[in-house]
């Protein structure tokens, strides 16, 4: 079946009054533009909940909450045209508004506390970042009134976030997670990888190296936690974090855990930020 050009709109009165004549399941992808194959993995899957009687609503907006003081927001790639082919008859709504339209009053003076879970990790080396994302996050959910919201897990701080705000405040939304999708080589796909040189994008495998390395130590814990380090003389690649930690507390683990482990890494290579995570179960020391 061949579905109908995307609809895009910019302003929230669009959005409600297009919203208000969506028929059947509506799903809902946030995204920040500079689309690749992960963000159509997620956009995938959204069509594939909603069904062809239901409707997919892609969102693309640079927040500029999420970004801390000396971070890439003014060089954060901005390819609209280009997203906007890429969903064309998959989605069936865009919305993608100024930074005007979603902040009329910036910073907002209202925002999400985003309680000891934000401040751990990537809270810790960007400590405005989640209050920022659960902001627009809580704003875009209000927007778009989806039944259900797809998120990827590379991410896995913010999936882990999203997941409590929704639940903590009582938000009628069911949170689903896709698998993180990978370039051929191993490298997790983000928008980011477009500032890596050849050779950047080389030395960055030391991420998807540390985590093929993980989930073959499982199910030992002991040679999980080892394995975490293999990596970490790899040249070019400055470590934020390699991290085995519970999933739901984010608290690191010890050798007496058992059952799942959340693995997230965080490392700059060409001073570019990259994240990457896996999770394995641990059943033995």
């Amino acid at each position: 079946m061949t579905r109908a050009a995307t609809r895009v709109v910019t302003t929230k009165a669009a959005l409600r009054a297009a919203r208000a004549e969506a028929e059947g399941t509506v799903v809902v992808v946030m995204t920040m533009g500079a689309l690749h194959d992960g963000h159509l993995a997620l956009v995938r899957r959204a069509r594939e909940i909603a069904g062809e009687g239901g409707t997919v609503i892609v969102t693309i907006f640079v927040n500029p909450l999420q970004f801390g003081p000396g971070e890439d927001y003014e060089a954060y790639p901005r390819t609209l045209e280009a997203d906007l082919a890429l969903v064309d008859g998959v989605a069936d709504l865009v919305f993608a508004p100024e930074v005007e339209e979603m902040y009329p009053v910036l910073p907002p003076q209202v925002t999400v506390d985003v309680g000891a879970l934000g401040t751990l990790f990537e809270g810790a080396a960007r400590p405005t970042h989640f209050a920022g994302v659960a902001t627009v996050v809580m704003k875009l959910l209000q927007l778009t009134r989806p039944d259900v919201a797809v998120f990827g897990r590379k991410d896995a701080q913010q999936f882990a976030l999203v997941s409590r705000l929704v639940a903590d405040l009582d938000v009628p939304v069911l949170i689903e997670g896709v698998a993180i999708q990978r370039e051929e080589s191993g490298l997790a796909r983000s928008s980011r990888n477009a500032y890596l040189s050849d050779d950047g994008r080389r030395t960055a495998l030391a991420l998807s190296r540390t985590i093929r390395a993980v989930e073959a130590a499982a199910p030992s814990v002991g040679a999980v936690l080892d394995a975490l380090g293999s990596e970490a003389d790899a040249e070019g690649v400055d470590w934020d974090y390699a991290s085995a930690v519970d999933p739901v507390t984010f608290r690191e683990i010890g050798t007496d855990h058992r059952g799942e482990v959340l693995v997230v890494l965080a490392a700059r290579v060409e001073g570019t930020r990259l994240l990457d995570s896996t999770v394995i179960e641990a059943t033995e020391a």
